[in-house]
């Protein structure tokens, strides 16, 4: 089991901001990577749709890599399925809100604290709980920005009109006065540039996917499964219910190993079986 894959998921690219870390932090490990773009976006679908969808792609991604970790590192699929995940799964699995919630209460320092993420999230409240559990005295902001996933998902990154949907979207947040702002979607770190430019310098910029790869590194260790052979495992596989030649595209573009190669997945090979092994 410790030779065995972390498998990632996610509604679309988006997630790949967590596998960069990942492949950072633990270059040894081999990774899995599934991006559901073909049914994308996940925010505005119920829990339990989501729900189901989390539980194909973890069966998948058991029967066809026997992975040994499951990172949700989707922030939608995280809210709706991580709980549930937990309990059907025998290995460790991973959301990214709690170790995002974490490190925004460790980093702020006016208790002012933004969420932005895809409506869907904002919804769950879950951030916001998260947070407060952690430490009351905090304030939080939470705003729906679901137009950010599909500028991402465009490859649209820096464009007059990507600047302008950013700051319309970010615009009811000015005037709160926080000095921190959780990217609360894995999609989101990928237009950070533009983010940061519209909410100035002052505000710091909460990446979860960096917390959440830091928690799969204790984790490994806890449960004694980090993969000890020393070799250097920096590509990992990569699949899409999606375009593959705009999911190779989109990953060359962000993470470090290049090239990317996925491979096709058609969405009804997901869903033939609906329960993980």
């Amino acid at each position: 089991m410790q030779n065995s894959p972390i498998g990632l998921m996610d509604s679309g690219v988006g997630g790949l901001t967590v596998l960069k870390e990942v492949q950072r932090l633990l270059p040894t490990e081999k990774t899995v990577f599934l991006g559901d773009q073909a049914r994308l976006p996940y925010g505005p679908r119920d829990a339990a749709e989501v729900t189901t969808f989390t539980r194909q792609i973890a069966g998948f991604l058991q029967r066809q890599a026997n992975i040994k970790m499951l990172i949700i590192a989707c922030n939608t699929a995280t809210a709706a399925a991580l709980a549930t995940m937990q309990q059907e799964l025998t290995i460790p699995v991973v959301g990214v809100i709690a170790p995002g919630s974490r490190s925004a209460v460790q980093t702020t320092r006016n208790h002012r604290i933004g969420v932005i993420a895809t409506t869907g999230t904002i919804k769950s409240d879950q951030y916001r709980q998260n947070i407060l559990a952690k430490d009351p005295n905090n304030q939080v902001f939470s705003l729906a920005c679901q137009d950010f996933v599909e500028l991402v998902e465009a490859n649209d990154l820096d464009s007059e009109h990507a600047r302008s949907v950013v700051k319309a979207g970010l615009t009811p947040l000015l005037d709160r006065n926080i000095d921190t702002l959780v990217m609360g979607c894995t999609h989101f770190p990928l237009l950070r540039p533009l983010i940061q430019e519209v909410m100035g310098p002052d505000v710091t910029l909460v990446d979860p996917g960096t917390a959440t790869a830091d928690m799969a590194t204790s984790l490994l260790d806890y449960w004694n499964l980090a993969n000890p052979s020393g070799v250097r495992h920096p590509q990992g596989d990569y699949y899409t219910t999606g375009d593959v030649d705009r999911f190779n595209k989109l990953a060359d573009n962000w993470l470090e190993e290049t090239p990317v190669r996925a491979h096709h997945l058609p969405v009804a090979d997901l869903i033939q079986t609906t329960e993980v092994e």
